[in-house]
């Protein structure tokens, strides 16, 4: 029984993952261990599951009656399960994070050292990406993202806030001078951030309770919030970033903030969970230790970016040289 459950998992993980290589990646397994599993369990049946080539890879009629059971199948198991470990108090397992690059790299990666150090029964697998991770399609446990998901299925609970921010170098700043003004972008090279397929070349400011958007131009974009990051600590433009991305420069003078006083956007971390009717040990506690320690390191981290204006202690020299000031920063 225990391998007819196993061949039924692996079926449905197929058919998700859409062919036989995608499965194989997602599983750190072979295509040819896969086609085996596959054809082991058509044999079983005696009955073809899928029609494949090295082109195509489609769902029977059988293929298709049969998923749709074993999709049931593997929901109820996995209710079972969670149902049985509920009410146990042993953290152990798998467990499957997703969250975003920059701050997934930066903040939650070390955060969950520190979660395995404390709960050594549990394995966690960390998947970063700037694609937009989705707990349901991506077989992830908690996905730390950035906004509210658009399937209101999921449970969403948000972890952590803060603000957008325009910024750039010193350096890029001494050349091109300060924008004062949102509108003064126009005469800057602005860094956009392309998601899904679409440039994000409207930024939003509010200036005395009123809120509007300014379109911006430039040389570079990109897919990556962190190739965007690099790219505004090189000098190579202005950027929009959360404050939690660039704490860190900010604090060091490496990065100043710009437009101040016209507040942007905030922006909001979602820890997102399939909506169970029973959650694990180790999903549950983890939702709790992310929500107190994430906000608590991003506290501790730095000091206020207030301190934007002062140089940078890099040497003895530098302390000794006085600031040129560029409008009203001191560069």
């Amino acid at each position: 029984m225990t391998d007819e459950v196993a061949e039924i998992q692996l079926f449905v993980k197929i058919v998700k993952a859409g062919n036989l290589s995608a499965a194989a990646r997602a599983l750190n397994s072979s295509p040819a261990a896969m086609s085996r599993s596959l054809s082991a369990l058509e044999s079983r049946l005696g009955v073809r599951l899928v029609t494949r080539t090295s082109r195509t890879f489609e769902l029977t009629e059988e293929g298709h009656l049969f998923h749709e059971r074993c999709e049931r199948i593997v929901v109820d198991i996995a209710e079972a399960e969670a149902e049985a470990t509920s009410h146990g108090k042993i953290v152990e397992g798998k467990l499957r994070i997703g969250a975003v690059m920059g701050i997934g790299r930066r903040l939650i990666a070390p955060l969950i050292a520190r979660f395995v150090e404390r709960y050594p029964g549990v394995q966690v697998h960390l998947n970063l990406s700037d694609s937009g991770l989705d707990v349901i399609d991506d077989g992830l446990d908690i996905a730390l993202r950035v906004g509210l998901p658009a399937d209101t299925s999921v449970i969403a609970k948000k972890i952590l806030s803060t603000r957008r921010i325009v910024c750039a170098s010193r350096a890029y700043l001494k050349r091109h001078g300060i924008p004062r003004r949102p509108e003064d972008l126009h005469e800057h090279n602005c860094i956009r951030l392309v998601r899904g397929g679409r440039i994000m070349d409207r930024w939003v400011f509010q200036e005395a309770g009123n809120r509007f958007e300014v379109s911006i131009n430039g040389t570079l974009t990109t897919t990556s919030g962190e190739v965007l990051h690099n790219w505004v600590r090189s000098g190579r433009g202005v950027g929009l970033k959360a404050v939690w991305d660039v704490q860190p420069d900010l604090d060091d003078g490496t990065i100043v903030e710009c437009l101040k006083d016209f507040w942007c956007d905030g922006i909001d971390l979602f820890a997102v969970c399939a909506n169970r009717r029973y959650l694990p040990p180790r999903i549950r506690v983890f939702l709790d230790f992310i929500a107190v320690q994430l906000p608590e390191m991003v506290r501790r981290e730095g000091r206020s970016s207030s301190q934007e204006s002062l140089p940078s202690p890099a040497s003895p020299s530098a302390k000794a040289r006085k600031p040129r000031r560029v409008g009203s920063l001191k560069l």
